[in-house]
C-alpha cells in the first residue's frame, strides 16, 4: 500500500531561476515571488476535474485559496520542516518515481494498447518456479540454468507435482509457504514476460521455460476469472506480527468491536481512523487508500471489501496476516470502458520499459544527438588496449585527466570511467559492455539533474509532491492533532454550538417480532416481572426457554427509516411484507428532537473545531507575511480564462 499523499491544493511554488520578469509576477509574499504561468498551470488543473460548473471557481475567487495555502507552506519552511530528514528522504523517493518515465524512451503501437485492455478484463490465477540468473550472466551460466529448469519441467510433464517442485527447487523465497502460488493479477501486475506468457497460456498448461529480470520460469496457469473492477476504501488498522500474544490478540479484536459499535452509531470514520489506526501512512488521510482491484490486495482484505454493496457500509472485524481491519466502502467503479482508459493504457505502457524493445538503447541515442556526444576514438582505442591487459576493476589508466568523451557542458575524463570500474564493474561483462553502461549512465544522470527546467509539467508536479507533504505534516500537527488533543478547547466548542447537531424525533425502547402467541405471552410477562430488562437478559432467557430462535428483539433509539417494525407502528408508515398482526409490537416512547451529546457527534464537532482552528491559523499567517497582489496581471489572466 503506497503512502497517500495529503494536497489540500496542489499547487507550485518554485520561483527563482526561470527567467520571470517583473510583469510576470502576480503574488508577492515577503520575498517570495509568485509568476503568472505558474498561478495559471494550478488554477486550470483544479477546475478540469470538478463534477459540477458550479463549482468551478474564478481566478479571483481560487486566488484568495491559493495565497492561503502558500502561507501554510512558507510557514512549514520558517519553521523548518522542509529539513527533517524523514521529508527530504520521502521527497527524494517519490522524485526517482516521477522521474522514470522521463529517463526511458518508450515505443508502443495500438495493438499492445488493445491487447494491455482485454488482460484488465480478466484475471489469471498462476504458480511458478522460479531458477536465478542475473540479466548479465555468462553463456555458461545461463545453460546452466537452463538445464535445469528444463529438467524441471520434464517432471511435470511426467506427472509430478507442482507445489511439491515448487518448494524443492523454486528460487523464489516465498515458494517455500505457498508452493508457487501467487494468487489472481491482471495487466501489468507482474513484469511483462510473465504476464505475457501467462495470459497466452490456457488453464492446466505449463509454459516453456520463461526469461525475466529475475531469471527463468515456468508458469502454469491455475484459473481465470472477470476481473472486479476497483474499489475505494477507508480502514481502521489495529497491527499484528507474529510474535503478538494471543491476549494481545483478543484486546485489539475487542477495541475494533468497539470501533465499529461507535461507526455505527454514527461516528465519524475519518477522525477514529486518525485517532486509532496503526497503519499511520493513511491514518492521517481518515484511513482511505488507493484504488485497487481484487487482485491488487491481499485477499483477506480484498475479498470483503468488494462485498460491500454500497458505499459508506462497513465489513465487520476483519483479519489479514497484517492485523485486524475495519473497512468502508467509499466508492466502487467496474473496468470502464475502452475509450475512457486508452490513454491511461498507453501511459502505462510508456511506463514500462520491458514492454517496449530497446528503450534504453533509443533513450541514449537521443540524448547522444541533443546534447552533441562526441568521444575521442584514439584514446578509447588506447584504454582498451590498456584495460586487455588488466581486469575491469584494477584497471588504472595512464593519463587520468585526458578527456574520453564530452556532450553538452560536460567533459568526461579517463579517472570517472576508472572510478566507475572500480565501483560497478564484474568479471562477467566486457570492456565494451563496461564503457557502453558508463557513458548511458552519465548521459542519463544529466538528464535526470535537468528534468525541472526541461519539462515544466515534471517541475510542477515535483512541488506539488514538496508542498503537499509539508503541508500534510504541519496540518497533522498544527490542526489536527491539536483539535483531537484539545478536550477543554473542544468542549468548550461543543457548549457554543451543540445545538447544531441535533436528533430528530426518536422512538426509545424495543422492536420485537415474536414467532407465536406462547413466545409473545412470555416475553410479556418477562416485562411485567422486570420492565428494565436489558436486551442481553431477554435474548439469552429466551434462548433458554425455547429451543428454537423464537424472536427477533431490538432496543435502543430508533430514528425513522431505522427499522420498518417501528416506522409502521410509530409513525404509520407502510405495514412491512412480514408483520404479524399481534405477534410483531413495539414497547417504548417516542423521544422529542435534542441536540446530540459531545460523544454521540464527537467526529463532527472535532471536524468543526478544526475547522475554526484553521481560521484563526489563517489570520495569524496573514498578520505574520506581506501579501501583495499585482491587479493588472490578476485581470489579464480573468480575461484571459
Amino acid at each position: 500500500m503506497h503512502r497517500l499523499i495529503f494536497l489540500f491544493f496542489a499547487i507550485l511554488t518554485t520561483t527563482t531561476g526561470l527567467g520571470q520578469t517583473d510583469s510576470d509576477i502576480l503574488v508577492q509574499i515577503d520575498d517570495q515571488a509568485i509568476t503568472k504561468e505558474e498561478f495559471v498551470w494550478l488554477y486550470k488543473k483544479n477546475n478540469s476535474y470538478l463534477l459540477n460548473d458550479s463549482d468551478k471557481k474564478t481566478p479571483s475567487e481560487y486566488l484568495d485559496l491559493f495565497i492561503n495555502f502558500k502561507l501554510k507552506v512558507m510557514e512549514a519552511q520558517r519553521l523548518g520542516y522542509d529539513t527533517i530528514p524523514g521529508f527530504v528522504s520521502e521527497l527524494k523517493t517519490y522524485r526517482e518515481e516521477l522521474a522514470k518515465p522521463y529517463l526511458t524512451a518508450i515505443q508502443y503501437t495500438d495493438q499492445m494498447v488493445e491487447t494491455a485492455y482485454e488482460r484488465m478484463k480478466t484475471e489469471i490465477d498462476a504458480s511458478h518456479i522460479l531458477v536465478l540468473l542475473d540479466q548479465s550472466a555468462m553463456p555458461n551460466d545461463t545453460l546452466q540454468a537452463w538445464n535445469k529448469v528444463m529438467e524441471i519441467r520434464n517432471q511435470l510433464l511426467q506427472g509430478a507435482d507442482f507445489g511439491e517442485l515448487a518448494v524443492k527447487y523454486s528460487e523464489d523465497p516465498s515458494s517455500k509457504q505457498n508452493k508457487g502460488r501467487l494468487g489472481y493479477f491482471s495487466a501489468f501486475q507482474m513484469v511483462y514476460p510473465f504476464e505475457d506468457a501467462a495470459y497466452k497460456t490456457a488453464v492446466g498448461e505449463i509454459t516453456q521455460p520463461v526469461r525475466t529480470s529475475f531469471g527463468y520460469h515456468l508458469i502454469r496457469v491455475n484459473g481465470r476469472r472477470p476481473a472486479k473492477g476497483q474499489i475505494k476504501v477507508a480502514h481502521i488498522m489495529k497491527r499484528l506480527d507474529e510474535h503478538t500474544s494471543e491476549e494481545a490478540v483478543n484486546q485489539q479484536k475487542q477495541q475494533l468491536d468497539s470501533l465499529l459499535a461507535e461507526l455505527k452509531s454514527g461516528s465519524d470514520f475519518a477522525t477514529l481512523a486518525r485517532q486509532h489506526s496503526d497503519d499511520r501512512r493513511t491514518a492521517q488521510n481518515g484511513g482511505e487508500l488507493s484504488w485497487f482491484s481484487s487482485s491488487g490486495m491481499m485477499p483477506e482484505f480484498a475479498d470483503p471489501a468488494f462485498e460491500l454493496e454500497d458505499d459508506g457500509d462497513l465489513s465487520h472485524v476483519v483479519r489479514t496476516p497484517y492485523g485486524w481491519h475495519i473497512i468502508k466502502r467509499i466508492e466502487y467503479r467496474p473496468v470502464p470502458d475502452f475509450d475512457k482508459l486508452q490513454d491511461f493504457l498507453s501511459e502505462k505502457i510508456r511506463n514500462n520499459a520491458e514492454i517496449s524493445q530497446h528503450s534504453s538503447e533509443i533513450f541514449i541515442q537521443n540524448l547522444k544527438k541533443e546534447y552533441n556526444f562526441e568521444q575521442d576514438h584514439q584514446c578509447l582505442d588506447q584504454l582498451n588496449a590498456a584495460i586487455a591487459s588488466s581486469t575491469l576493476k584494477s584497471f588504472r589508466p595512464g593519463n587520468p585527466d585526458e578527456v574520453l568523451f564530452q556532450f553538452a557542458d560536460q567533459k568526461v575524463s579517463t579517472k570517472e570511467f576508472a572510478d566507475f570500474l572500480k565501483e560497478k564493474a564484474n568479471d562477467k561483462v566486457s570492456a565494451q559492455q563496461a564503457y557502453g553502461n558508463f557513458v548511458a549512465r552519465t548521459l542519463t544522470k544529466y538528464e535526470n539533474s535537468r528534468l525541472e527546467a526541461k519539462y515544466p509539467e515534471f517541475r510542477f508536479l515535483m512541488q506539488e509532491y514538496h508542498d503537499g507533504i509539508l503541508l500534510f505534516n504541519l496540518s497533522e500537527d498544527t490542526i489536527w492533532d491539536a483539535a483531537a488533543r484539545d478536550s477543554v478547547g473542544l468542549e468548550a466548542f461543543y457548549q457554543k454550538n451543540k445545538s447544531k447537531y441535533h436528533w430528530e424525533e426518536r422512538f426509545h425502547g424495543w422492536s420485537i417480532k415474536c414467532e407465536n402467541q406462547e413466545v409473545k405471552d412470555f416475553v410479556e410477562a418477562v416485562f411485567e416481572e422486570d420492565p428494565e430488562i436489558r436486551e442481553d437478559e431477554l435474548s439469552d432467557l429466551l434462548k433458554n426457554h425455547f429451543e428454537k430462535t423464537s424472536a427477533k428483539i431490538r432496543f435502543g433509539y430508533f430514528e425513522k427509516g431505522a427499522d420498518k417494525l417501528v416506522d409502521h407502528l410509530v409513525w404509520n408508515a407502510p405495514k412491512p411484507d412480514d408483520f404479524k398482526d399481534g405477534l410483531h409490537f413495539v414497547r417504548g416512547n417516542k423521544v422529542s428532537q435534542q441536540p446530540k451529546t459531545l460523544g454521540e457527534a464527537r467526529g463532527l464537532y472535532i471536524s468543526d473545531y478544526q475547522n475554526q482552528l484553521e481560521e484563526q491559523w489563517i489570520k495569524e499567517l496573514r498578520k505574520r507575511y506581506r501579501v501583495r497582489i499585482n491587479r493588472k496581471v490578476l485581470k489579464k489572466i480573468e480575461q484571459e480564462q
